[in-house]
C-alpha cells in the first residue's frame, strides 16, 4: 500500500519527465503500475468476500483502496497517451525524412515508432484495437521505406542482362552490363556517393542489407564473374559515362585457348571487384564494410569456379614445368592480398592459394589420371596393328642422371659396377635377355613407352609425387591384366592371329617388367630407391596370362581338327568308295587347317613357339589317326593300302606346315626336326611301315622287343594290329609268339 500523496508525487514526476524519458523507462513504469493495480484489486476482492459484519467497520478502508486504484488507472491512461503521442511524432518525422530522402533518419524514426508500439504491447491491459492500428501502420510504412530504398538501390546499380529465353552460352553473356550511377551527385570524385551511403545504412537498420547484397551477389556471380572465369574469350571493359557513372560490360576477344590462364582470370576478376568496391561497396555499416558481406557471399563459389575452370587446367603435364608454376602461386598470393585489402576476404580463407601451393600433388593426380585414361584407350584399341621386334629393337628410355654424377650412394654403386666389370673377364653376350623375333601390337609398345615416360616423370619429383606416379605405372599393368583378356575375349578365341599377338604382348610386357624397376629405382626418392620400386612380382602372372590365352586358342583349333577327323567314319571299310572319300576329305581338311594356321602365325610367333604350336596340332591329328587304326579289328588288303595312302599323305605334307620364317629356304631345318615337335611322329611312321609290311618284316622290326617298332608300341597293341592285318594262319601264330 502506498499513500495518495506518494502516488501524486510519482505521477507529477512522470508527467514532468514525459518528454525526456527513454522508451524502456516508460515500459518499466507501466509494468510497475500494472502490478500495483492488480494487487489493489485482489485486496478489495478479499475484503468483500469476508463476512460483511466482520468488515463493516473497515468499509472506509476499502473505499480508500478503490480510490487509489482509480487514481492509478488515470495515471496509466496518461502514460499510454504519452507513448501514443511519441509514436505519432516519430511517424511524422519519418514521413518528413522520407520525402527529403534522408533515409537513415527515416529508418531510425521508424525504429523509434516500433519501440513505442512495443512499449504498449508490454502492458497487457492496452486496448487491442489501438495496438492493431499502430502495428498495421508500422508494417505499411516499413514496406514503404524498403520500397524506396530498393528503388534507390536499383538506380545505383543497374543491370542489363541477357533475355532469359535466350540459349545459354558464351555469346549470350556479351549482353551483360552493370551501370554504377553517381547516385544523384555530379561529382564523380565523390565515390561512393552520400546517397549510396544513406541507402546502405538505412537497409542495415531495417535488417534488409544482407538480402539485397545476396541478390546482387547471385547476379554478379552468374552473369559477370563466372563467365569471365570460364571463357578465355570474354574480357571485361570498364568505361566512365560522363555524368552517368561507370559501366562494366563484357567484350569478345577470340583466342585459341580452351581455358584462361590464372593471371588472366585474376586480372579480370579484380577489375570487376575493384570497380564495384570503389563505386558501390566501400561503405561502412556498423563495424564492417559492405564489401565484407559480398565477399562472404561470393568467395566460396567464386574460388571453387577458379579452381575447377582455371587452376585445374594450369597444372603442368610434365615435371620439368613444375618449377615454373611458382609464378602462378605468386599470382594467387597477390590476388588474395588484393581481395583482403578491399575486405572481400577475411582471415585465412586461402582455399585458392592452398590449391595452387599443392601443385605437386595435383600434378601427380592429374598425370596419373591422364596416364590411366591413355592406357585404357590403348588397351581397348585394335590389336591387329603390329610392329616387328628384332634383336636390335629398343625402347627409347628417357635420359636420366648418370649413376656417377649423383649423390654418394650413386657414386659408390658406380664404382662397384665398374670394378666388377674389370674383375670378370667373361662378359654376357650383347643379345643376352633379348626378345626373340616376333610381332606385338603397336598399342602395347606404346603402352610400355607410356610406362617409361611416367616413371621418368617420377625421377626428381617429391617422394609423395614419385610414389603416386610409380604405383600408377603398376596400375597400368594390373589394368592390362584385367581388361584386355575380358575386352577381347571373343576375338582371342575366334582369330588365331590375335591369339598369337596377345601371347607375344604378354611375353613382351613380362620381359620388360623384369628390369623396369632396376632401371629407375636408383634415381627415385626413398622408399622407392630402397627396393620398393619393383615389377618383378608381376612377371609370372603375365607369362601365365600369355600362355593361357594361346593354349585356349590351341584347344579351339584342336577341337576343330578332331571334329573334322570324326567325319572319317572311323577309317573302317575303306574299300567302300564313300568311306574312303570321307576319310580322304577329313585328312585333306586337317592338312589345310594346319597350312592356314602356318600362314597366319608365320612371322608373328617366335620360331620356337610357332614350331611347338604346329607340333601340338599335328600330333593331335596323327594321335587320333593312330587310335582309330589301332581300334580296327579287321583290315583287308585294300583297306591297308588305303590307310597307307592316307597316312603317307600326312607324312609327306605334315612337315611342310613348319614354315615359321618368310624365307622358304630357311624353314628346311625346322621341317627336318618334326620328331622334336611332334611326339607321336615316329610312332606314326612305324605304323605306316607296319601297314605295308609282311609278317617277317614286322617281326624283324620288333627285334625281340629291342627294335624300333618295340619302342613305339606295346606287345599287346602290336599283336592286335597283326591280327587285324593278317588272316589266322600258322605263320601268323608263329609271328605272334615272337611279339613279346
Amino acid at each position: 500500500m502506498f499513500s495518495k500523496s506518494n502516488m501524486a508525487s510519482f505521477v507529477t514526476e512522470v508527467l514532468a519527465s514525459s518528454g525526456k524519458l527513454e522508451k524502456e523507462d516508460l515500459a518499466a513504469k507501466i509494468s510497475k503500475l500494472s502490478r500495483k493495480v492488480e494487487e489493489t484489486k485482489e485486496e478489495v476482492c478479499d475484503m468483500i468476500n469476508k463476512r460483511y459484519n466482520e468488515f463493516l467497520p473497515s468499509m472506509q478502508g476499502a473505499e480508500v483502496l478503490m480510490g487509489q486504484a482509480e487514481e492509478v488507472s488515470k495515471e496509466i491512461d496518461v502514460l499510454k497517451s504519452c507513448i501514443e503521442t511519441e509514436f505519432h511524432i516519430a511517424m511524422e518525422e519519418f514521413h518528413k525524412a522520407l520525402l527529403e530522402k534522408k533515409y537513415v533518419i527515416a529508418a531510425k524514426q521508424l525504429e523509434k515508432a516500433r519501440h513505442s508500439a512495443d512499449s504498449l504491447k508490454a502492458w497487457k491491459g492496452s486496448e487491442l484495437p489501438l495496438l492493431r492500428a499502430l502495428s498495421s501502420e508500422l508494417t505499411v510504412q516499413r514496406e514503404n521505406l524498403i520500397y524506396h530504398l530498393g528503388d534507390e538501390w536499383k538506380r545505383l546499380a543497374v543491370w542489363k542482362l541477357p533475355p532469359s529465353k535466350e540459349p545459354t552460352g558464351m555469346k549470350s553473356f556479351l549482353k551483360t552490363e552493370l551501370q554504377l550511377t553517381l547516385g544523384g551527385t555530379k561529382e564523380p570524385q565523390q565515390s561512393p556517393s552520400p546517397l549510396l551511403s544513406c541507402v546502405l545504412q538505412a537497409l542495415t537498420i531495417q535488417g534488409e542489407l544482407q538480402h539485397k547484397i545476396k541478390l546482387f551477389s547471385q547476379v554478379l556471380l552468374k552473369y559477370l564473374l563466372k563467365p569471365l572465369i570460364t571463357y578465355p574469350s570474354l574480357n571485361v571493359e570498364v568505361s566512365e559515362q560522363q555524368g552517368e557513372g561507370t559501366l562494366l560490360s563484357l567484350q569478345f576477344a577470340e583466342t585459341p585457348e580452351e581455358h584462361p590462364s590464372p593471371s588472366q582470370v585474376y586480372t579480370k576478376v579484380l577489375m570487376v571487384l575493384k570497380t564495384i568496391h570503389t563505386h558501390l561497396l566501400d561503405v561502412s555499416v556498423g563495424e564492417r564494410k559492405v564489401s565484407v558481406i559480398l565477399g562472404d557471399l561470393v568467395w566460396q563459389e567464386m574460388s571453387h569456379c577458379i579452381i575447377h575452370e582455371c587452376l585445374l587446367y594450369s597444372i603442368p603435364t610434365n615435371s620439368c614445368q613444375l618449377e615454373q608454376y611458382s609464378a602462378v602461386i605468386k599470382e594467387t598470393e597477390e590476388f588474395e592480398k588484393s581481395l583482403k585489402e578491399m575486405q572481400y576476404l577475411r582471415g585465412d580463407s586461402t582455399e585458392l592459394l592452398k590449391y595452387a601451393q599443392d601443385v605437386n600433388c595435383h600434378f601427380a593426380s592429374k598425370k596419373c589420371k591422364d596416364v590411366i585414361v591413355a592406357a585404357r584407350k590403348l588397351m581397348t584399341s585394335e590389336m591387329h596393328n603390329t610392329v616387328k621386334l628384332t634383336p636390335d629393337s629398343k625402347l627409347s628410355v628417357p635420359m636420366m642422371p648418370s649413376p656417377g654424377s649423383g649423390d654418394i650412394k650413386d657414386k659408390q654403386g658406380a664404382k662397384k659396377l665398374e670394378a666388377s666389370r674389370f674383375e670378370n673377364e667373361k662378359q654376357l653376350g650383347a643379345r643376352t635377355l633379348c626378345l626373340p623375333v616376333c610381332r606385338i601390337s603397336e598399342s602395347v609398345q606404346q603402352l610400355m613407352e607410356l610406362a617409361l615416360h611416367t616413371l621418368s616423370e617420377a625421377v626428381g619429383s617429391s617422394s609423395q609425387c614419385a610414389t603416386q606416379l610409380f604405383f600408377t605405372v603398376r596400375n597400368i599393368f594390373q589394368l592390362f591384366y584385367d581388361v584386355v583378356p575380358t575386352y577381347h575375349k571373343e576375338n582371342l578365341l575366334k582369330f588365331p592371329h590375335l591369339a598369337a599377338i596377345q601371347h607375344n604382348n604378354c611375353m613382351y610386357i613380362a620381359h620388360h617388367l623384369l628390369t623396369l624397376g632396376h632401371q629407375f629405382s636408383p634415381h627415385l626418392p626413398d622408399p622407392l630407391s630402397e627396393g620398393a620400386a619393383t615389377f618383378v612380382d608381376l612377371v609370372p602372372g603375365f607369362r601365365k596370362l600369355g600362355a593361357h590365352c594361346f593354349l585356349a586358342h590351341l584347344n579351339v583349333q584342336r577341337a576343330e581338327m578332331l571334329e573334322r577327323l570324326s567325319t572319317a567314319r572311323n577309317f573302317s571299310n575303306l574299300d567302300d568308295e564313300d568311306n574312303y572319300s570321307a576319310a580322304s576329305k577329313a585328312v585333306r581338311q586337317v592338312i589345310h587347317q594346319l597350312k592356314r594356321l602356318g600362314t597366319v602365325w608365320q612371322d608373328v610367333l617366335p620360331v620356337n613357339i610357332y614350331c611347338k604350336a604346329m607340333g601340338i596340332l599335328l600330333n593331335t591329328a596323327i594321335s587320333e589317326l593312330i587310335a582309330k587304326i589301332m581300334m580296327l579289328e579287321d583290315i583287308s588288303t585294300e583297306d591297308g593300302e588305303h590307310l597307307q595312302i592316307l597316312c603317307q599323305t600326312i607324312i609327306e605334307e605334315g612337315p611342310l606346315v613348319f614354315i615359321p620364317l618368310p624365307e622358304e629356304n630357311k624353314n628346311k631345318k625346322y621341317q627336318e626336326e618334326v620328331p622334336v615337335y611332334v611326339k607321336k611322329w615316329i610312332t606314326f611312321k612305324e605304323l605306316v611301315i607296319v601297314l605295308r609290311a609282311n609278317l617277317q618284316e614286322i617281326v624283324d622290326r620288333w627285334a625281340e622287343g629291342k627294335g624300333p617298332l618295340a619302342l613305339e608300341f606295346s606287345s599287346s597293341n602290336m599283336k592286335s594290329l597283326i591280327r587285324a592285318l593278317f588272316q589266322n594262319t600258322e605263320r601268323r601264330a608263329v609271328a605272334l609268339t615272337k611279339i613279346k
